[in-house]
């Protein structure tokens, strides 16, 4: 088995900025996001790709991926032997699950193709057309921009609404004159620091009467008191995001949260993926999948494991200008599969230049 990886920059559409108990990423928001692709392949020709999009929330960058990946042997990994691979690459590290996401995600990829499937079929998961929506996110801005930004959203039958900053009042009250009845998840990014001040905004939103929930209102290290506290309140269901990021997470959310957010960076691909999905959904919790700023590489990969979410917010290569690649389809925020450029595997091809 030969592995390579290189990096790339995303250009996002317009300037990226989401609040956190760290504050706004920078003043202006971000203009590129920089990720890491990986391709494995066999001595057969079967070839594999996978996507780490690394984020500093949790301590990981690309500098770090790269590193994390100098040290994997590739002579240890393989098509036939998924579990040995990753547990081989778990070996290396306690951490650095956005380098892992790569491998994982470029072994099932090879895999599945090695089976002459989808990887949704691969996994035994299907996919049913015509029945997955994804949110279309809408970052922090000035009043004005966000007006620009929900009227070009407009195909998307939901958005999903990042808050943190002076204007979310404003915010919300421009994407109501645009949009009056359409379903609105809420992403507040860790940025409410008191349980006063959190049930305060989720007051104020559920108002609104079309919210559909609120993703993660407090900082992940909050109290759990606090945060029962906060759930037992809430007139609006709860999301844990940065709180959760494995399978080992999902049962402590389960008194403060009614739902998970999991991401394939965050449990190391699709394999914890998978697992974290499965384990929220045995104890009753909702489940959404998740994006960061990715290619089609990333968001086709999560999108194969559609059938185990109850939302899906996989929309990052929908907030870029220059995807590399193509895989699953998101024709106004729908999924789908059936025109996609490869049968088996990820079903992705590279874009011609």
């Amino acid at each position: 088995m030969q592995m390579k990886c290189w990096q790339y920059d995303l250009k996002l559409a317009h300037r990226w900025t989401v609040a956190s108990r760290f504050g706004t990423q920078r003043p202006a928001g971000k203009e590129s996001s920089r990720v890491v692709f990986v391709e494995l392949t066999d001595d057969d020709g079967t070839t594999g790709l996978g996507e780490a999009a690394p984020s500093v929330r949790y301590a990981e960058t690309p500098a770090t991926t790269v590193a994390y990946l100098s040290k994997v042997d590739s002579g240890r990994l393989s098509f036939a032997d998924l579990a040995g691979s990753m547990s081989y690459l778990e070996t290396l590290s306690d951490h650095d699950f956005a380098a892992k996401c790569a491998v994982d995600i470029a072994l099932l990829d090879g895999a599945a193709k090695r089976a002459g499937k989808a990887l949704h079929d691969f996994l035994g998961l299907g996919f049913a057309e015509h029945t997955h929506l994804t949110s279309f996110s809408i970052g922090l801005d000035r009043p004005e921009v966000i007006c620009r930004k929900v009227r070009a959203a407009q195909a998307y039958p939901v958005l999903k609404l990042k808050l943190g900053s002076p204007h979310d009042r404003r915010n919300l009250a421009i994407l109501r004159e645009i949009s009056p009845r359409k379903p609105v998840r809420v992403d507040a990014n860790e940025a409410w620091t008191t349980k006063e001040q959190a049930l305060g905004n989720l007051e104020w939103l559920a108002e609104d009467g079309h919210i559909q929930f609120v993703e993660q209102p407090m900082p992940a290290e909050t109290p759990a008191r606090d945060l029962l506290w906060l759930k037992t309140r809430s007139p609006l269901p709860l999301m844990a995001d940065e709180v959760c990021r494995s399978a080992r997470d999902v049962g402590r959310c389960l008194d403060a949260y009614h739902a998970v957010n999991i991401k394939l960076v965050k449990t190391g691909g699709i394999t914890g993926a998978y697992v974290a999905l499965e384990t929220a959904r045995q104890l009753g919790l909702k489940t959404m999948i998740g994006s960061m700023i990715e290619s089609s590489v990333l968001t086709t990969a999560a999108a194969h494991l559609a059938e185990l979410a109850d939302y899906l917010d996989i929309d990052g290569n929908l907030l870029i200008t220059n995807d590399p690649y193509e895989g699953v389809s998101s024709r106004d925020g729908v999924l789908s599969f059936a025109g996609a450029p490869e049968k088996a595997g990820l079903q992705i091809r590279a874009k011609a230049r």
